[in-house]
């Protein structure tokens, strides 16, 4: 907020704020609830921050704007439901979110990962994977596309997907100057995308606990949609595409840049994990393994400890015990068997000292306070919005009386999904309020096809507005795994986005009344290309000089 122009427009977004809400105070003395206003906090946070481009105080202002709305305004309510911890309207404060069991265990996991990423960057397996990987990959569409192919692996869940990739590729793609902006969109666009096609995944599990099984299982149901879920699958072409053909545009081709021609990874000033990537070589001698046996026993062990959470070992099938798995606990259960390995692992191979791998705990520590810290708020203002403001209630009132536009609806809920989950920040929740809504909406028994159609339009847009969103948990977890400044991802992601998006809302307007899964597939993936070869000549005639310094500088990268 140094430019007078930035303090000058938040200071009058902070006006138009508190006019607003003494509007409401005078027009809704009863309160908000179940109204259009209940998304007024997350558009106040994500406002804030695209003005300011600072998400503390940002996060901050929209949770204090939700407790006004749910205490009505009363000063000392206010506080309480800020605060939390209590019944009722004060269950959705701070406190009541960090002490939720499942935040807990995500917090834990997180704190896990941060002493393991240290942990191997001390024992000097990101050091070996880096010049194992500036030997292997050759090329720029090389360290992006083996980005994308590890997200891919890595499909059991999104906030796992995020840390692990990025800690594993930053010295892969730093090393063939692609830009942290970058790093972190292509993370982002394997994470939830990739769990949301997989059916064995966290997100499987909770899409079929969110469905009506009346008629087939929930598994089933979420296997059917897959087809149909255009922005999860158009996101994946967009990668590869834009990977190979060397498309940049929008913020994203001033980080690729300064990257490739200035040598700045980060375009802006900000340094969320600074000193982070000084990987050390480690006392004995390192090789790639040190780094991959860590993250295959944490995958293994966390696939375990969540089958384990459902039942598996109490006699329930595998896909049985998925569905039913607690994802966070697991994940918990599972980095911890993974944290005690890698250290037994580094004392034996004499890669690390006793004392100085200890060192990683508080470390690792530290490089997670900036994400636990807006998870914590984020996770808050979320609660604040469904539960305290019930936008569900109002989302379930928009479509009540839309039954005579069936073949137009699976659009209407895509968009309608990206919206929310881009205010609340969550796309689990979202999908929890518009899934049943769905499935009322289009009866498997009567509309089958156009059930499996507004299932995956309702999970494509939970995944797409999470994806926008600069509140969403696994955005944050996204910029946290590339040590990327957060804002600057969600500026650089968002018109890439909007690009899926566009073509995504095509392939549901089509989907309903052409029901052949793999013709509207073809349509849409020949689309996106499309697209994309349009906009990468538009923005190479415009910016042709800046083009030819990057591939002069990439050549001489080859060099």
């Amino acid at each position: 907020m140094e430019k007078k122009g930035t303090k000058i427009a938040y200071g009058i977004a902070l006006i138009i704020i508190v006019a607003l809400l003494v509007i409401l105070k005078l027009k809704f003395p009863e309160g908000v609830y179940g109204t259009g206003w209940s998304l007024l906090p997350p558009a106040v946070a994500i406002a804030l921050a695209l003005i300011s481009k600072e998400v503390y105080s940002s996060l901050f202002l929209g949770v204090l704007t939700g407790s006004l709305l749910v205490a009505n305004f009363r000063p000392w309510d206010t506080v309480r439901v800020f605060i939390g911890g209590g019944e009722d309207e004060y269950s959705n404060g701070l406190i009541s979110n960090i002490g939720d069991g499942w935040n807990v265990g995500i917090l834990i996991f997180l704190v896990i990962l941060g002493i393991m990423v240290d942990l191997m960057n001390k024992g000097g397996g990101s050091a070996a994977f880096g010049r194992w990987a500036r030997k292997t990959v050759k090329s720029r569409a090389g360290a992006q596309l083996m980005t994308m192919l590890l997200g891919v692996l890595i499909f059991i869940d999104d906030y796992f997907n995020c840390l692990t990739v990025g800690s594993v590729m930053r010295p892969v793609t730093e090393s063939h100057k692609i830009s942290r902006a970058k790093l972190a969109y292509v993370i982002d666009a394997t994470a939830a995308p990739v769990c949301m096609l997989a059916p064995v995944s966290s997100w499987a599990a909770a899409v079929a606990g969110y469905v009506d099984d009346s008629y087939i299982s929930g598994i089933q149901m979420f296997i059917n949609q897959i087809p149909y879920n255009y922005y999860c699958i158009l996101t994946l072409v967009m990668i590869i595409t834009i990977s190979l053909l060397n498309i940049d545009y929008g913020p994203m081709l001033t980080h690729e840049y300064n990257a490739q021609v200035k040598d700045d990874l980060f375009t802006t000033d900000h340094r969320p994990f600074a000193g982070a990537d000084n990987y050390e070589e480690g006392s004995g001698k390192s090789s790639i393994l040190d780094l991959i046996l860590p993250v295959i026993v944490l995958i293994v062990m966390c696939i375990i400890g969540m089958i384990y959470t459902g039942g598996f070992f109490d006699g329930a099938s595998f896909m049985d015990a998925f569905a039913d798995a607690d994802a966070a606990t697991g994940l918990c259960l599972g980095s911890i068997v993974a944290l005690v390995f890698t250290f037994i692992y580094f004392w034996l191979r004499k890669a690390i000292s006793f004392e100085k791998s200890f060192e990683s705990v508080p470390a690792g520590y530290i490089q997670m306070v900036s994400p636990i810290l807006i998870l914590c708020f984020a996770w808050t203002l979320g609660s604040l919005t469904k539960s305290g403001l019930g936008s569900g209630d109002f989302v379930k009132a928009l479509l009540a009386d839309a039954d005579h536009l069936m073949n137009f609806l699976p659009v209407v809920i895509f968009l309608l999904s990206s919206v929310i989950a881009f205010a609340t920040g969550t796309s689990w929740g979202t999908i929890g309020i518009m899934a049943p809504i769905v499935c009322q909406v289009f009866d498997y028994g009567t509309y089958p096809e156009l059930c499996v159609i507004g299932l995956a339009a309702c999970c494509a847009g939970g995944v797409c507005g999470d994806h926008c969103s600069p509140i969403s948990d696994t955005t944050i977890m996204a910029s946290a795994g590339a040590h990327c400044y957060h804002v600057n991802h969600v500026a650089t992601q968002l018109p890439y986005a909007i690009t899926v998006v566009c073509v995504s809302a095509v392939g549901f307007l089509i989907a309903p009344f052409i029901k052949l899964w793999y013709l509207c597939l073809a349509i849409e993936i020949v689309l996106m290309i499309a697209v994309l070869l349009v906009i990468r000549a538009i923005v190479s005639k415009k910016h042709a000089g800046i083009f030819e310094e990057m591939k002069k500088a990439d050549e001489s990268l080859k060099a």
